[in-house]
């Protein structure tokens, strides 16, 4: 009696999914409330800026609202399309066969007027050996039944070709629909665009100068280094799991480039005065996909004066990278992302005339050199 005891006790216990669910959940909800709390001093510090850097984030945001909606689109109008031509296909494909089955009929139905109206009498009058009656019969017969069932196949391929067309007919309507508002959206799109270059001329004009662009360089950088802080600071006791993952640590010189491109700037080259990058430009064209180069955690994802929509990913153990000027973002805080997935497209927000991506690594606020921690680029082509 011992033994199912013995059974159970040996049984290794189940993991607790559920406990597990409801931890991540309660980090979710601490990590968007701390998000909120950082959201809120960014917003403080952005009532003192001028009105026309209130119009660039305004109109940059919009123009990532409406490109990511438009990138959905297109992925939408791919697959309606498909559905649609794999319609037209199968309407095509159930035509042929519709027109095989009225030949076959057809000669059916000539064999039988040939031998006229009355085949059975006819056979049994002109047949006079019983068993070759009986087998011309039973031939007869079995003409017979081939033509209903050919004549239910028909039926039956005209119900499934009327279904075919009825649906084609809706997704053909879903797709027009798509198309439709794909216009609007590139119409809003080239509009808020429009709109932008008018303020970017604008901004240009207001920091002409030396000293006035260095000034708002300074109060850039600040802002940023005081947000990283900030980051840091929420997640203290919000660490990211690396159980499942290499560390960041130890993939130094083999992480992917974010973007493929062109670096423009190095880590190091000199910005204005003593300013220096602290991170890499990356060249590319608008609406290129921008890739997270090892998995982790967003920790920001938002517009911030001169670096336009931000994403930051923490990977744990103090490092973070980041990911700015992107035309649109795909994740926001508190979503893990893996290695190689799509989180935003490149773009020039943040006031930028020329498109790519600014890419920065940081390890407890300080920045590394991207190029020391990334594949070897060819002179200064990566990806």
């Amino acid at each position: 009696m011992l033994w199912p005891l013995l059974v159970v006790c040996l049984l290794p216990t189940p993991p607790a999914w559920g406990d597990d669910l409801s931890r991540r959940e309660q980090q979710l909800q601490k990590l968007q409330q701390r998000m909120a709390g950082i959201r809120a001093r960014l917003d403080a510090a952005r009532g003192q800026r001028t009105e026309l850097n209130r119009q660039l984030e305004h109109s940059e945001q919009a123009i990532g609202r409406l490109a990511r909606r438009l990138r959905v689109l297109q992925g939408q109008l791919k697959r309606q399309g498909q559905r649609v031509q794999a319609l037209r296909d199968n309407e095509r494909q159930q035509g042929e066969a519709l027109q095989r089955q009225r030949a076959l009929l057809a000669r059916q139905i000539r064999a039988a007027y040939t031998m006229g109206r009355q085949e059975q009498l006819r056979i049994l009058l002109n047949q006079e050996d019983p068993a070759g009656v009986s087998r011309l019969l039973t031939y007869y017969d079995y003409l017979n039944r081939e033509r209903a069932r050919r004549m239910a196949d028909i039926r039956q391929q005209l119900q499934r070709l009327s279904e075919t067309r009825k649906t084609m007919e809706l997704e053909q309507q879903r797709l027009a629909h798509l198309e439709r508002e794909q216009r609007e959206r590139k119409l809003a799109l080239e509009k808020e665009q429009f709109a932008r270059r008018k303020v970017v001329a604008q901004l240009a004009h207001e920091i002409e100068g030396q000293g006035a662009h260095l000034s708002r360089l300074h109060k850039d950088e600040k802002q940023l280094q005081a947000l990283l802080q900030g980051l840091q600071q929420a997640l203290a006791d919000i660490p990211v799991e690396t159980s499942r993952q290499i560390s960041f640590s130890k993939v130094r010189g083999r992480l992917p480039w974010p973007v493929k491109g062109v670096i423009r700037k190095a880590f190091g080259d000199p910005k204005i005065g003593q300013l220096r990058w602290d991170g890499v430009m990356i060249a590319a064209p608008e609406g290129r996909e921008v890739r997270a180069v090892h998995a982790g955690r967003v920790a920001f994802a938002d517009w911030l004066r001169g670096f336009g929509l931000l994403l930051i990913v923490d990977h744990g153990d103090g490092y973070m990278t980041l990911y700015g000027h992107n035309q649109s973002l795909f994740k926001e805080a508190g979503d893990w992302v893996d290695k190689g997935e799509t989180i935003a497209t490149a773009g020039n927000t943040g006031g930028r005339r020329e498109t790519g991506v600014y890419f920065a690594i940081r390890h407890k606020g300080r920045p590394v050199n991207p190029v020391r921690w990334c594949r070897k680029a060819r002179g200064r082509r990566v990806g």
